[in-house]
């Protein structure tokens, strides 16, 4: 974990415990346009080479590979690298958008499966969160989940949620609420380290709240700096990363720990930087 990781992180200088934890790594710190299979191409092999385990796209990257004619299994054996899970944008609050979200996780579960992967996540749809009454939704957000889950689960996937900033499921108080109301046989929890620090929530108190239903896990820090979204390099920030890493050693899951950092304008090193 602690060499090549390039923009995922960089840990502490001194002696660090011994891990069995594997590490993979997730699109979103790599510019991997759509209309460019090439540059989704490039990701893939990016990541492969800096030794992670596995990795994870975007729906809409199996999407773009498949509407080009091109399959991903060639490209994870090409490179030799085993893709985990997709993020999955559904709509959870938008009713019109339903039937789109049912649709597209039947096409996104194919590839997925097809591909080898073992988890989809689900990544809700964004909110004015100034205006968002949370309570206005719940019951829709809850019942959308469960029958997403059903479709993933029928492919033999594990469908996970993925709170985020900027979106319906975004405080502790919502997380808390969703994952305690959803139906666990078909709706497992992936959470994001760095994004429940940013939306001032205790990760540590999450994680180990809701560990027996942690399937997957996206793995960040957060500074609050100008760069990559607020985020920053592994150990560089205000998230306790080796107690979520102590938590999470020697706990099964479908999933893995996945490392990331967001684009931004202006970034100090690039993806493929090594200390």
């Amino acid at each position: 974990m602690a060499a090549g990781l390039g923009l995922a992180g960089v840990m502490p200088a001194g002696t660090l415990p011994t891990r069995t934890i594997k590490i993979g790594h997730t699109g979103i710190t790599w510019s991997m346009p759509l209309a460019e299979p090439a540059a989704i191409e490039r990701g893939i092999r990016e990541m492969a080479s800096l030794g992670y385990h596995g990795i994870e796209l975007f729906g809409a990257n199996l999407q773009a590979l498949e509407a080009n004619g091109e399959t991903l299994l060639p490209l994870l054996e090409k490179y030799n690298v085993q893709l985990i899970s997709g993020y999955l944008s559904v709509s959870l609050t938008n009713v019109n958008n339903y039937r789109t979200s049912l649709d597209r996780l039947q096409e996104w579960g194919r590839i997925l499966k097809k591909a080898g992967a073992t988890v989809a996540v689900f990544g809700p749809n964004a909110v004015p969160r100034k205006t968002y009454d949370f309570k206005e939704y719940k019951t829709q957000i809850v019942n959308n989940l469960n029958e997403y889950g059903k479709i993933i689960t029928d492919f033999g996937l594990t469908a996970a949620l993925h709170q985020h900033t900027d979106t319906c499921i975004e405080s502790r108080d919502e997380t808390v609420a969703v994952m305690e109301a959803v139906d666990t046989r078909y709706v497992k929890f992936a959470p994001d380290i760095g994004q429940l620090r940013k939306g001032g929530t205790d990760p540590v108190k999450i994680l180990k709240d809701f560990l027996p239903v942690v399937e997957h896990c996206h793995l960040k820090d957060y500074l609050g700096g100008e760069h990559w979204s607020g985020y920053c390099p592994l150990g560089q920030g205000k998230v306790d990363i080796p107690q979520i890493l102590d938590l999470l050693e020697g706990h099964k899951m479908a999933g893995m720990v996945m490392i990331e950092l967001d684009q931004s304008k202006n970034m100090p090193f690039t993806a493929l930087w090594r200390s």
